[in-house]
């Protein structure tokens, strides 16, 4: 089989149940399109551990709202002065000469600074290709899954008679061939988003409730929940910023539930919901 199967075709909607699960801009990009093609609201949950989404929440506690963007060129720099934005400086210039990266450390250095462009070709393309395509985009990591599942639950329980499907979106990583990395840090914040969910509606959770793909994300969390400063700094994605030096972005990444706010993309802009 090639390619993505038509809008026509069920058999990857996962439409038999409400809250689903695929990586990527491309695979979370059908299930939006899919559902929002049948007239449904969706909520994409977009997890980018490593760290997008987890700056992202660092910078909402801060009180920075957050614009991301595809790529750090030139067009970047235009973008930012136009909403009379910071703009987020690659790593190896922030820990050269100071000022924001994508590092939750060097955003609370900082501290607020009112907005930020903040370019990520993991999860901020991830985010404007999923509001591109209809969703209602939330951004959510280890830190404030909680809050985000059960800001989630309260949504499907205001709309009870129609309620929006959510699509956990995992971003993952990139080969060097552009290729998707299914990241494990990802699907782990997946899946602490989809726990709190389920612990919010309670006996309301039924069977038609999570997708099977989204069952091996709530495992993997529930198998890391009590040790996940260890299990972070050993997966890929955690020792590769380790031994670069960013132990501390590491950290900050697992501080689980640690925030409360819930960053909904308004008007290319993530601000507290």
């Amino acid at each position: 089989m090639t390619g993505l199967p038509g809008p026509e075709d069920p058999w990857h909607s996962q439409d038999n149940h409400l809250v689903r699960l695929d990586w990527g801009a491309v695979g979370a990009g059908f299930l939006v399109g899919y559902a929002a093609q049948r007239g449904a609201a969706v909520i994409a949950v977009v997890v980018d551990v490593l760290s997008f989404t987890t700056c992202v929440s660092v910078a909402a506690d801060a009180g920075t709202d957050v614009l991301p963007y595809r790529w750090r060129d030139r067009t970047a720099a235009q973008f930012a002065a136009t909403r009379g934005a910071a703009l987020a400086v690659p790593r190896r210039v922030a820990r050269r000469e100071g000022g924001i990266s994508l590092s939750p450390r060097s955003i609370r250095e900082v501290g607020a600074v009112g907005s930020l462009v903040l370019p990520s070709p993991n999860g901020a393309t991830v985010a404007l290709s999923l509001a591109g395509a209809g969703a209602t985009v939330v951004a959510a990591s280890l830190r404030n899954g909680g809050a985000v599942g059960r800001w989630v639950a309260d949504r499907l329980r205001a709309s009870a008679s129609a309620p929006p499907v959510v699509v956990l979106a995992p971003c993952g990583e990139r080969w060097p061939d552009d290729s998707l990395r299914p990241a494990v840090e990802d699907a782990w914040g997946a899946g602490a988003v989809a726990a709190a969910l389920v612990d919010a509606l309670g006996h309301q959770a039924g069977p038609l409730l999570l997708s099977p793909e989204v069952g091996p994300a709530l495992a993997g969390f529930r198998s890391v929940r009590d040790r996940l400063d260890e299990a972070l700094a050993m997966c890929s994605s955690g020792r590769e910023l380790v031994e670069q030096g960013y132990a501390d972005d590491v950290a900050i990444a697992a501080e689980l539930d640690s925030s409360t706010v819930v960053p909904v993309l308004v008007d290319g802009s993530f601000v507290p919901a």
